[in-house]
């Protein structure tokens, strides 16, 4: 048992020190592509920078969550700080969506007809050289560090989900690095062309979508989670079924499945035993949380076992009884056309 405590020790100290390091190879990016865009007018470079910040917040968010795990919990707090990584995430959503608010309005505007006059003070004939150069370089710096970044995490990805997550975002993200080269190999090859002022807004405006596509989509992990709904990966109608095929099980009944935080799922549910069953109810009762935990990746269960419902007065919740007789009478039309 302390070899297995020392291991997952290892683990998490070794998925600290890769998150460290992408995050500061990430924060090093997004501060030289802020200064960019400031410098040379670019929306997109400020908008790509805007992206990364939500990636050093997502990195940030996790090491503060492996430091906090380390706290024990209390009688005030019998979660411990768990649930603090789900409201820094949540902050992160309303500052990127605030941000790529702005970035919408300035490219509105730029697109509107307004290019040469909210190019942070250049007029129409502004260094669209400089623009390009800038847009181009940092792109290609910006692939170089993604790449660093996924190799410095892929050596904690296979025992980190979270940690395989980020590398998997990276990896994708390096497609918007070659989109700010590929934007900025034009703006200097068409300088003198008219449109080439509306190249950058459009840019911007489609990295803005990438923008809110990563946060939508912790936005919607972060609403399940408060709203204490049931994790995605889970499936309550087979949790279920596995309980009710242990020996003596009658039925479950009151089943709650919510997540904490990241990785940490916790479930109650009363489960009634057969009364005249001429087993041990601890033995049972054992077997129930090895399914939930192994079988389900459950990492906190609560189960009462009943031999009555008499007195039970809360909600039931048993759909997965229906479910179960809704896909066993699925089963029989099948078989009964096949047959025929």
């Amino acid at each position: 048992m302390q070899h297995s405590h020392h291991d997952h020790h290892e683990v998490r100290e070794a998925s600290r020190r890769s998150l460290l390091a992408a995050l500061v190879l990430t924060a090093l990016l997004m501060v030289a592509e802020l200064a960019g865009g400031i410098l040379s007018g670019s929306l997109s470079l400020l908008a790509h920078a805007g992206h990364m910040l939500m990636h050093v917040a997502a990195f940030g968010v996790a090491l503060f969550a492996i430091r906090l795990a380390k706290r024990p919990a209390s009688v005030r707090r019998t979660y411990g700080y768990n649930r603090m990584e789900i409201l820094a995430a949540a902050a992160n959503v309303l500052l990127m969506w605030l941000f790529a608010a702005y970035i919408v309005w300035e490219a509105v505007s730029r697109l509107g007809g307004d290019a040469h006059d909210h190019s942070h003070g250049h007029s129409h004939g502004h260094d669209h050289g400089f623009e390009g150069g800038t847009l181009t370089v940092l792109g290609v710096v910006g692939v170089i560090v993604k790449l660093a970044v996924v190799y410095v995490l892929s050596r904690s990805s296979k025992q980190s989900l979270n940690v395989e997550g980020a590398m998997r975002h990276a990896a994708v993200d390096v497609l918007s690095s070659v989109a700010l080269i590929v934007s900025g190999v034009v703006v200097v090859a068409y300088e003198e062309a008219s449109w080439v002022d509306f190249v950058d807004p459009a840019l911007s405006l489609i990295l803005v979508l990438l923008v809110l596509g990563s946060s939508w989509q912790l936005a919607s992990a972060v609403f399940l989670v408060l709203i204490e709904g049931t994790p995605k990966h889970l499936d309550v109608y087979d949790l279920c079924h596995d309980f009710e095929e242990v020996p003596g099980v009658t039925v479950v009944h009151d089943i709650h499945a919510w997540t904490v935080t990241s990785g940490y799922v916790s479930l109650t549910a009363h489960v009634l035993a057969d009364p005249e069953y001429g087993g041990d109810y601890d033995t049972m009762l054992r077997e129930l949380r090895r399914i939930a935990s192994e079988d389900h990746g459950i990492a906190h269960s609560t189960i009462q076992l009943e031999t009555s419902v008499t007195g039970c007065t809360e909600d039931h919740h048993v759909d997965h009884l229906l479910e179960r007789e809704r896909t066993r009478r699925e089963r029989r039309w099948i078989f009964s056309d096949f047959a025929n």
